[in-house]
């Protein structure tokens, strides 16, 4: 019998959100908007689906300490002790660490699962049966587990794993990892049937998983239990707003997915999409007959095809004769770029426009 009360999850909401810019921003980024008017932000979905999994006292928010009241304003029923607050970005092996040394101490038979906070689920109940099934998995078998889905375009923002022996449950050894692949080889990735999208979402027993972190990283929360007792969440987190810039910045991917050691994946049928990328956003959205996405925004088009736009309220948009382009404005900024490759172009423009122009912009 699957034991729920050992679940726990740790929503990752600390990233900068600079792939959909202007309209996620430094100061206000992705994961904290209601992109599609539905009332509920991507943060907030977000807990809502974990909450059908997990007990929502078993639930912790890493975040950087400047959102921290951006937190505590989407999700008011999650105490200040269960939002753990960065003083610095050091992407998500440090992150992770931190809340596993959290939940370690809490119940060293735990098991959890970690979860970005800016993704689509289209089945919801697919999705619990999946994440249900992978905490089951990890419970018994000391590997990191990551949650897999089949490729539906050469995408090349994205994570490729390589799948290979089966293990039972859906659940098949990882061969090897590629972050990021150019679109000739996302493509040759995709034809071969070999490989699934990482969704970013990874699962351990925590006692295997602080294992395997303390084996990466830094002697830094090691220091804490060098003193020979339990800190309260308080005190933890005063000890690690001096301690944390110690670590590297290091994804999970990097640390622990790229070298494929006792790294399994899960091949899942939810349904996914990452709304960090405005290809992903589009790839993700209905589309008009022309297939174009409209993101809860007025815009009348003619001649146009494969664009996506998102205006502000207020604005109307008039556009004839464009193709395979984002149209995206917020605030000082109006972006106008190609959709392909997106993910790179944005990036590169954001580091071009701070630059140049300075942070208002950004």
């Amino acid at each position: 019998m699957i034991k729920t009360d050992k679940f726990y999850c740790l929503i990752l909401a600390g990233g900068k959100g600079r792939r959909l810019w202007p309209c996620s921003r430094q100061s206000y980024p992705k994961q904290f908007l209601d992109f599609f008017g539905t009332g509920r932000t991507q943060l907030q979905q977000t807990y809502d689906r974990m909450t059908k999994v997990v007990a929502p006292d078993h639930i912790l928010v890493n975040t950087n300490i400047q959102y921290l009241n951006l937190v505590m304003e989407q999700l008011p029923e999650v105490p200040r002790e269960r939002i753990m607050c960065e003083p610095i970005h050091r992407n998500t092996s440090p992150s992770i660490a931190w809340a596993t040394h959290r939940i370690f101490h809490i119940d060293p038979e735990a098991t959890v699962i970690a979860i970005p906070s800016d993704q689509l689920v289209v089945k919801e109940d697919a999705f619990r049966q999946n994440v249900l099934d992978g905490l089951d998995f990890v419970a018994t078998h000391d590997k990191l587990l990551a949650m897999g889905v089949k490729p539906t375009r050469p995408e090349p923002g994205y994570g490729y794993i390589q799948f290979a022996d089966y293990s039972g449950r859906d659940v098949y050894q990882v061969k090897t990892f590629t972050e990021k692949p150019d679109r000739k080889f996302a493509q040759t990735f995709m034809d071969s049937g070999e490989f699934l999208w990482n969704t970013g979402m990874f699962l351990a027993n925590v006692k295997y998983l602080w294992e395997r972190l303390t084996d990466i990283l830094p002697y830094v929360l090691r220091k804490l239990d060098d003193l020979n007792y339990y800190a309260t969440p308080k005190q933890e987190e005063a000890f690690m707003q001096e301690h944390f810039p110690s670590y590297p910045n290091l994804s999970l991917e990097k640390g622990l997915l790229e070298g494929a050691d006792n790294v399994c994946v899960m091949k899942c049928s939810f349904g996914w999409a990452d709304l960090g990328t405005w290809h992903g956003m589009y790839e993700a959205m209905p589309k008009t007959n022309d297939d174009n996405v409209v993101i809860n925004s007025e815009v009348m088009m003619e001649n146009s095809r494969g664009n996506i736009i998102k205006l502000p309220k207020g604005v109307l948009g008039v556009i004839d004769g464009l193709e395979g382009f984002i149209v995206a404005e917020k605030d000082n900024v109006l972006l106008i770029c190609r959709k392909e490759d997106s993910s790179a172009l944005v990036r590169k423009y954001v580091s071009e426009v701070q630059l140049k122009k300075g942070d208002k912009y950004v």
